[in-house]
């Protein structure tokens, strides 16, 4: 079992943030087969330029340093929040000192591909960083860019549900949300499921990081990365073609129509219009239209939060969707 020993101070220096390296590891992985299978419309779309970016770039070199276990910190660098982009990640890929990374290449690149000839001419090159760093950003711009602003929204939603939880019902409740398999017993959060032993935060807190990857539950333990969790984000389950608990649209929209219906559906947790926008791909405009008139309707309220308009729905948009699902 992993039993993170957690204190009033860690708790107020917990935070959320999102890392966008650490999705394209996750991506990069379940291609290549070393973790969660992806659904098979993702694998028929990506595979074909996965493939081909094998081939001509050091991807091969980046999958070296992956084990379904753990990777080297410096191809996915510890975020610093919620506003993380991919520049952010890479400009820390790039400035990795070599000899950091060559250490890190000893303790992590033993499988298949760490005995390939042409994977250990790049490790062993002198500008093994830069040309590891170059093959993850085409990897981005080819297999999860145009992705990423719709998978984004998501994890910000998942946070903002999260913040939501626990002005409501506190931490514990929030965390034993994240996954089935967490618990928080004595003032301190256990993971039955994991090897660890008892970790101190020390009054650094947690860091939590929704993933629209990740399978379960991800843990990382090492220096340099502060003690952190990686938990799958709310709505990823109609992303990997599982079933959802959600009320099938078809008589609210004959109601209200097809859009109005799918915003009501989506504002399960409270939302912005980009948010949304993102998630269900549509338009700002049009969703921002949609809104007014739902929120016209009484079926909608909006407050704001920090520099963020959310929207949620009211008892009556509650009790809408529950008798026409």
């Amino acid at each position: 079992m992993l039993r993170f020993e957690v204190s009033v101070e860690d708790l107020l220096r917990s935070r959320f943030a999102l890392s966008p390296a650490l999705d394209l590891c996750l991506l990069l992985r379940s291609l290549a087969g070393q973790d969660r299978p992806l659904p098979r419309a993702w694998a028929t779309r990506l595979m074909p330029a996965f493939e081909r970016l094998r081939r001509e770039t050091e991807l091969n070199a980046v999958l070296a340093l992956q084990t379904p276990q753990s990777g080297p910190n410096f191809v996915a660098p510890p975020p610093r929040g919620l506003n993380q982009t991919w520049a952010d990640d890479l400009a820390t890929i790039r400035a990795t000192p070599l000899e950091a990374a060559r250490h890190e290449y000893a303790a992590t690149a033993t499988g298949p591909s760490g005995r390939d000839p042409r994977v250990h001419a790049v490790l062993d090159s002198p500008d093994a960083v830069s040309r590891i760093a170059e093959a993850m950003n085409q990897a981005w711009h080819e297999l999860l860019a145009a992705d990423w602003p719709q998978l984004r929204a998501i994890c910000e939603r998942d946070v903002v549900h999260r913040v939501g939880v626990i002005g409501e019902h506190g931490w514990a409740t929030t965390i034993e949300s994240l996954h089935p398999g967490i618990a928080w017993h004595a003032g301190g959060i256990e993971i039955g499921f994991f090897r660890g032993g008892t970790v101190r935060l020390a009054g650094d807190g947690l860091l939590l990081i929704p993933s629209v990857f990740v399978g379960h539950i991800a843990a990382h333990l090492e220096d340099s990365w502060p003690r952190t969790l990686v938990y799958p984000a709310r709505g990823t389950a109609a992303l990997w073609g599982e079933q959802e608990t959600v009320p099938q649209p078809d008589a609210l929209t004959a109601l209200v129509g097809r859009a109005r219906a799918r915003l009501l559906l989506a504002l399960d947790a409270p939302a912005s219009t980009s948010h949304l926008a993102r998630s269900l791909a549509m338009a700002p405009g049009a969703v921002g239209d949609h809104l007014a008139i739902l929120r016209g309707a009484g079926l909608l309220v909006r407050a704001r939060s920090g520099r963020s308009v959310l929207y949620r729905r009211t008892p009556l948009g509650e009790a809408l969707v529950a008798g026409l699902g």
